[in-house]
């Protein structure tokens, strides 16, 4: 069998081989991430766009490579659009990866309210979990 094109449409068994994902996921994430969204025929069978792919591809590299959550995403996604998605949380204009701190990169993509709201959330949970044991 010949290999497709570059820019032929994918099945969804063929974007999980190639973004090393069971099916599922990429299916819960068309319910997360409503720039996800491959063409379905009838049946609802999806098919991939190579753009649909590139998405994909970025969003797995931050949930899995550089930790983000997703909802973390899913702000990024809002603020600058799938085109605005960093390729990685660490990426910069230095050639030297030396020349950025982890807490500027962290500063960029957190904001300190966002994490007090989590801390408090976080204490909230402990507390329950504290009176059930």
């Amino acid at each position: 069998m010949a290999a497709k094109s570059a820019t032929a449409f994918r099945t969804i068994s063929e974007v999980a081989s190639e973004l090393d994902l069971p099916q599922h996921v990429l299916r819960f994430w068309e319910t997360k991430f409503t720039a996800v969204r491959p063409l379905k025929r009838a049946g609802g069978r999806r098919y991939y766009r190579p753009e649909d792919i590139d998405l994909l591809r970025k969003i797995r590299n931050l949930l899995y490579d550089d930790g983000y959550t997703i909802k973390g995403v899913q702000k990024l996604l809002r603020d600058g659009g799938a085109s605005g998605l960093p390729t990685s949380a660490t990426a910069t204009s230095s050639d030297n990866p030396e020349d950025v701190s982890q807490s500027d990169t962290f500063s960029s993509s957190v904001d300190s309210n966002e994490l007090r709201a989590i801390l408090a959330d976080l204490e909230d949970i402990r507390g329950l979990l504290d009176k059930t044991a």
